[in-house]
């Protein structure tokens, strides 16, 4: 057992080498802002990046020239490694926040985690008065950490293929578009940038102006859900927007490797893969049934497509683990309350696609529970030497066997689990049920759709809980696991 648990030292100082190659990236990237503040003449924000930015190079610098990186690292370091990145570029891109003194360093720190894992939960207490700047950075974090940290470090990093490899597998993606994972690792960044262009230019026509098209870009692509107001995307009152916010989310929360078979000229995948079959019968089915229970309602007059439009967006921003509203926090905490936010709670928990910029279960893992259901089902009724045949569409057909299965279900299992963990310890410091069930699987799946109970005067704990919901859920739960039955060992022995 010790043998297992035990990192060589050779490993730590791998994982300390590439965490200093992150802590560079992420410095390099905080001078960005500094151009906004330029433009928009927010000169006081131009010192706290730039403070932030040598702090986050220094220590990249240090940590990646003293540590050598000496042997290829395991699976087990790269799902370490995986972990613990993600808490140090939040602690480093909290750094603006706080030096700015727009935030608390613990409100800087839930904003900056919040970002990175494209989850859109805010502790400014007034979006409609943050800065350019800062605002600019919000949806940049989000963008970045869309994409993932390693996924965009491995296009530079030089490192032997076989670290690449663990790495990109520790970070929760398994698909591989081509061969070479260094390959594939580019062509995900060149889509991402290529929609990201799309994404503003949809934008703009839709009537933005230019800064909140690159900021929306960023935050609906990136299926983050940071807004520049209060009201969210509410606060246009435009059916264009919502119907380009709507393109841009499902594109985000697709599977980079249907995009990739798309835009290689075989549309016929993005029908016939299990992922898109199990996302539009959710969002047909969710929307149908909010659409009705909002119309039957009198909130929005009986209106029929009033309700649907309401019903539409919600459902997408929710499926897709985005977190773009058009309804305010209060109308979905009073007025959705009952069959609106056990909806949006369900389908924000199924999340996104694999391999994309979302969170939640994954739609190929619901896909792939509901055909072991039916399998399952056909066995029974079936005669015992009938063959079944256990395959999916997913890019290719694929087999699946009783390993998968019971892989799936035990992430769904350890999923719930943690959610339920989370849910109990929230509803110490907030009785009220439906809204602490529906925000805390909005923060399980990196959502951030709100109905106004996480806000800057929040308990610590409370925040501290969403923090780490933000975290696992970003990571996909088994490298967190892992590190948890590590160091619980390690304390046991000791």
């Amino acid at each position: 057992m010790y043998s297992i648990n035990k990192l060589k030292k050779d490993e730590t100082y791998s994982i300390i080498h590439y965490t200093g190659f992150i802590c560079i990236l992420l410095g390099l990237l905080m001078l960005v802002p500094v151009s906004v503040a330029l433009i928009y003449g927010e000169y006081h924000y131009i010192i706290p990046f730039v403070y932030s930015a040598v702090i986050s190079v220094v220590f990249g610098f240090i940590l990646y020239k003293f540590f050598k990186n000496t042997q290829e690292i395991s699976l087990k370091s790269a799902m370490i490694f995986a972990t613990i990145i993600w808490l140090v570029a939040s602690a480093i891109a909290a750094l603006p926040f706080y030096f700015s003194g727009d935030l608390s360093y613990l409100n800087s720190y839930f904003e900056a985690i919040s970002g990175l894992t494209t989850t859109g939960f805010s502790m400014y207490n007034n979006l409609d008065a943050v800065s350019y700047t800062m605002n600019f950075w919000r949806g940049f974090m989000q963008w970045f950490g869309g994409i993932g940290i390693i996924v965009m470090a491995l296009t530079i990093l030089s490192s032997p293929s076989i670290n690449v490899m663990r790495m990109y597998s520790a970070e929760g993606r398994e698909e591989r578009l081509v061969p070479s994972i260094r390959h594939t690792t580019r062509i995900i960044v060149y889509i991402y940038m290529g929609y990201t262009v799309f994404s503003i230019i949809l934008f703009l026509l839709a009537g933005m102006s230019l800064f909140d098209a690159i900021f929306y870009a960023f935050s609906a692509l990136s299926t983050g859900g940071f807004a520049t107001h209060n009201a969210s995307l509410g606060f246009y009152h435009s059916i264009w927007i919502e119907i380009a916010a709507m393109i841009v989310m499902v594109i985000g929360a697709t599977n980079f490797a249907i995009h990739y078979a798309v835009l290689k000229g075989k549309w016929t995948e993005y029908f016939k893969d299990i992922e898109t079959k199990v996302a539009y019968s959710l969002m047909i089915i969710g929307t149908i049934l909010v659409a009705v229970f909002l119309y039957n309602g009198t909130y929005y007059g009986h209106d029929s497509l009033l309700s649907l439009r309401y019903s539409l967006f919600q459902v997408v921003s929710a499926l897709t683990t985005t977190g773009l509203q058009t309804a305010s926090g209060s109308e979905i905490s009073y007025q959705w309350e009952g069959m609106g936010i056990f909806v949006l709670t369900i389908v924000m928990m199924v999340g996104a696609g694999a391999c994309s910029t979302g969170g939640g279960i994954k739609w190929l893992r619901i896909g792939i529970l509901i055909k072991g259901m039916w399998w399952q089902i056909k066995s029974l009724l079936l005669p015992k030497n009938a063959v079944i045949s256990h395959k999916i569409h997913h890019v290719d057909e694929l087999k699946l066997d009783n390993e998968v299965l019971r892989l799936t279900g035990l992430f769904v299992f350890s999923y719930l689990l943690i959610y339920m963990l989370s849910v109990i310890i929230i509803l110490f410091y907030y009785q009220n049920v439906p809204p602490v069930m529906f925000e805390v699987a909005s923060a399980m799946s990196n959502v951030g759709l709100g109905s106004g109970l996480m806000t800057a005067s929040s308990p610590a704990v409370t925040k501290v809980v969403f923090m780490a919901d933000f975290w696992i859920g970003r990571l996909e739960i088994w490298p967190i696991l892992l590190l948890t039955v590590i160091l619980i060992q390690n304390a046991v022995r000791k």
